[in-house]
This record gives C-alpha cells, structure tokens and sequence, in this order.
C-alpha cells in the first residue's frame, strides 16, 4: 500500500483531534495495555476508552490481541513525531515571554530544531516582590558549581568574587566575552591567580569582536539562558533554567557555535 501526502495528514488529524485518543496512545506508547489497564492509568470512562479503541483498530492504528492493545509501528513513528511537534508547540507557548520581542539571532537552526531538548526548563521571572530572583538564583549556582562555561554580554559586580572563588577552589572556567567585558572583569580578580590558571588551562576566555546579544551560563548541573530585547537590551528580568543532561548538552552545542565564531 502506498500512503499518499493526504492520507497520511487525515491519519494524522484524526489522531490529534481527540485528546482521549492522543492519552490512549500516549499509554500504548509505552507498552501494549487492556482497556482496564488503560482506564485506571487515565481516569477516562470505560466506555470512552472502548470506543475510541475501536475507531483506532478500524483505521490500523492499534491492533488486538488476546484482549491486550498494541500500537501498529506506522503509528509509533506518527506517534512520535506528534509528540515533539507538541513539545515545541508547549516550549514556544510557556516560555512565550522569553521568546517574544527577543533576539534570537545567535541560535541557529539546528538547535531551534533541537529545542525540544528544553522541554523541561522552567522561566524564572522578577516580580515586585523579588526584583533580585534571576541574579540571586544565578549566584547561588555559581557558588555551588566547580565548573562553568559562560557567555557574558555584561558583568554583574558580583561576578569577579564568584569566579575568583571557583579559580580558587581549582575549578575549570571557558568564557566568552567582548573585548571590554574581559578588561572589566581580569581587572577585579589576583592577578597571580588569573595567571597561573590560564597556564594550567583551567581558565580559558575567548574574545569575540562582534556584539554578544545572548548571556548562557553553563554550570556543573545546570544550564541559564537570557535574551537580549529587540531594542537592543538586555533582559534581565526573565532566565531560562534547566537541569536535565539534555538541555545542557543543547546549552553546550550552543556555547560551541558561539565560540567557533572566535577561533
């Protein structure tokens, strides 16, 4: 049988059309179920369950056997990309205040097509009752991390302290910076320290010429992302938080596009 482009997009509309269909396959997605497996997962009446089986079995989307439901492997391909379509669909949705009336020039295609690997990041906003939340959640991770990579469009007073301290504590730092960020900061933080690690390589900075409009901080267990505004200005209002090894190896192939720049 051969599927034709408009088989395949009314297959996939009847798919997502109905969310107890979508919860159904969600569960066999993970392994094949009964009905009553599938009702006590989901709390959706018997009945409900019932029938949009069988709508699923009529169009080859799930087979039976022995009373136990399986998804066909056609679906499961469907199935998947749905799924990461909608995950980009919810990250552009969530964190709309994050993308909206920012630059988002220095994330290239590949990691926009990546950017599922975000799914479970969380926004963290100031509000007038904590004007400080970004910088002070910011700050308490580089007080715990040994070790960082950083892209720094600006230098936040505490920040040569913090870094010093993790230099100190022989941790390993890669920055990127423009040209009068690096003078600001070196400038604030022993000289004989800076020295001495920039021969071992556990302190590398790398100056890039052009504007920075991104700000990443990569630590031990996490990864931070802000956005510079369409004005030109950075927002330090809102950060993008994660800590799930995908979104810092997104975080990571970011810091690298950015320095390729430099080398």
């Amino acid at each position: 049988m051969i599927l034709s482009k408009d088989y395949i997009e009314k297959d996939m509309l009847f798919i997502v059309k109905s969310e107890i269909r979508l919860r159904i396959l969600t569960e066999l997605n993970n392994k094949p179920q009964t009905i009553k497996d599938i009702v006590n997962k989901t709390n959706i009446a018997y009945s409900s369950v019932s029938n949009n089986l069988n709508k699923l079995e009529y169009k080859n989307h799930v087979i039976k056997e022995n009373r136990i439901y399986t998804m066909t492997p056609l679906t499961k391909l469907y199935f998947s990309q749905l799924m990461e379509f909608k995950k980009s669909v919810d990250i552009i949705k969530n964190f709309d205040s994050l993308w909206y009336k920012h630059n988002i020039t220095n994330i290239n295609d590949e990691l926009i097509e990546n950017i599922t690997e975000l799914y479970e990041s969380k926004l963290i906003e100031t509000d007038p009752i904590d004007i400080y939340k970004t910088h002070n959640n910011i700050k308490t991770q580089l007080k715990t991390s040994k070790n960082i990579r950083a892209i720094l469009p600006y230098i936040h007073p505490d920040y040569p302290k913090l870094i010093e301290n993790i230099m100190r504590n022989n941790g390993k730092i890669e920055l990127i910076m423009e040209r009068n960020i690096y003078h600001g900061l070196i400038s604030q933080i022993d000289k004989e320290l800076k020295n001495r690690c920039i021969k071992n390589a556990s302190l590398k900075i790398h100056i890039l010429k052009e504007n920075l409009d991104i700000y990443l901080l990569i630590c031990d267990e996490s990864m931070n992302l802000g956005l510079f505004k369409n004005d030109g200005s950075y927002d330090q209002n809102r950060i993008l938080n994660s800590n799930t090894p995908e979104s810092i190896k997104w975080a990571n192939n970011l810091f690298e596009t950015i320095k390729s720049k430099v080398i």
